[in-house]
């Protein structure tokens, strides 16, 4: 089972008792990476995301909604992880080199939850064979 965990310690060892127990290892590919580096080689290999949840304790709200690029990181506070390793933000990738064609959705409202996270809400948009173009954020 491969993760994109990049240096979550508690997280790892959390991931490897479980797979453990079913006779399984786990491959983490991006383990120590230094995460300006990922962020940027995200980037230049042609993926898309946009930031669909903050919390507001460490990122301010007008962070929420952006694509994650160049001025997405370059604006990013100091102490802040360009991945969003500890929980700052998470993303979702709607297009990029390994996708048969991208995912459309357009924003909805953005909401305020447990008085803390600011989330963007993601409306699927119908493709033209009927089906939803869409995929849950991983």
């Amino acid at each position: 089972m491969a993760f994109g965990d990049i240096f979550l310690e508690e997280l790892r060892t959390y991931r490897e008792d479980n797979l453990a127990k079913i006779g399984m290892k786990g491959i983490f590919p991006l383990w120590k990476r230094r995460t300006a580096d990922l962020a940027r080689d995200f980037i230049h290999a042609g993926f898309r995301a946009v930031i669909t949840c903050v919390d507001s304790e460490v990122v301010d709200k007008r962070f929420a909604s952006r694509e994650f690029d160049e001025a997405f990181l370059s604006e990013l506070p100091s102490g802040i992880d360009p991945c969003g390793e500890n929980g700052e933000f998470h993303s979702f990738v709607h297009d990029g080199p390994v996708f048969e064609s991208r995912i459309r959705y357009t924003r909805g409202e953005m909401v305020l939850r447990d008085q803390r996270f600011w989330y963007l809400d993601l409306i699927p948009v119908r493709s033209t064979t009927g089906g939803h173009a869409f995929a849950c954020q991983g």
